[in-house]
């Protein structure tokens, strides 16, 4: 879960990258704190998006399981 956390997180900040560059800049840039708040939230949803991945896939294999008998 670890692991895909990671992965998740390098994901968001790719899409987050990608998407600031195709926007025009709106006057400065945001300070410390807000960036902070910026990489704290992109890490919560990282762990958030691991942990539903992670139930639905684990979740899937018990549900085989019990269907096969």
């Amino acid at each position: 879960m670890a692991v895909l956390t990671v992965l998740i997180s390098i994901g968001l900040r790719w899409r987050e990258e990608r998407l600031a560059a195709l926007r025009p800049a709106k006057g400065p840039r945001p300070g410390w704190i807000a960036a902070q708040k910026r990489k704290a939230n992109r890490w919560v949803t990282a762990a958030m998006l691991a942990a539903i991945t992670t139930l639905a896939v684990l979740g899937g294999l018990h549900w085989l399981r019990v269907l096969q008998g």
